[in-house]
């Protein structure tokens, strides 16, 4: 990751069936987002009752945002009786990380 990163989260409430929204994020959205310029990587995570949380993260803020708009299309037109409830949504410039390696 370059010293300067963007990260964006969106949390997801009330998910219908967590399981098949692995698989169309794993499958479909995916390869949509990591297409985006500046993307350095992306999570899904299953955080139990019915919420999963996605991070993204980028190089610049204009990845950042871009990506926000993706997801809110795709999940438009692909997931809503999936992913029913928009999502929060948090952004902001990284200040401090670790990484391995």
């Amino acid at each position: 990751m370059s010293n300067s990163a963007y990260l964006t989260v969106r949390r997801y409430d009330g998910v219908a069936d967590s399981k098949e929204a692995a698989r169309r994020i794993q499958e479909e959205f995916i390869p949509l987002i990591s297409k985006i310029p500046g993307f350095i990587s992306y999570y899904w995570t299953e955080a139990g009752n019915g919420v999963m949380i996605s991070v993204s993260v980028y190089t610049n803020r204009e990845a950042e945002e871009e990506s926000n708009r993706v997801a809110a299309d795709f999940v438009k037109k692909n997931m809503t009786a999936l992913l029913p409830n928009a999502p929060r949504i948090t952004a902001g410039h990284v200040v401090a990380m670790a990484k391995s390696g």
